[in-house]
């Protein structure tokens, strides 16, 4: 088995998170789930956006679909923080 990977059941069990939450998760298409041999996976990488969305979902009641709203609005900020850089940096070029 691949060491990136973390089988979703045990991760479960440690975290006291719901296997439904991460299903939802990968269903509204915020993680990825890897099947094999009948049994679900993980990549490591997704671990810090699964708590980030726990967090959202079991401390602050925010429900997978304002998950997802959430994701994207932080994706557009962050889009529109790196359009503002390179501007700058343009109009710096321009300013010398």
């Amino acid at each position: 088995m691949n060491s990136e990977l973390i089988i979703i059941s045990e991760y479960c069990s440690q975290s006291h998170i719901e296997p439904e939450f991460i299903f939802s998760l990968e269903h509204e298409g915020l993680i990825e789930i890897r099947n094999e041999n009948n049994e679900y996976f993980l990549h490591i990488s997704q671990i810090d956006l699964l708590e980030r969305y726990a967090r959202w979902y079991y401390d602050l009641s925010v429900n997978v679909e304002g998950i997802d709203i959430i994701q994207n609005l932080l994706d557009r900020m962050s889009e529109m923080q790196k359009e503002i850089s390179r501007l700058r940096e343009i109009a710096g070029l321009l300013n010398k």
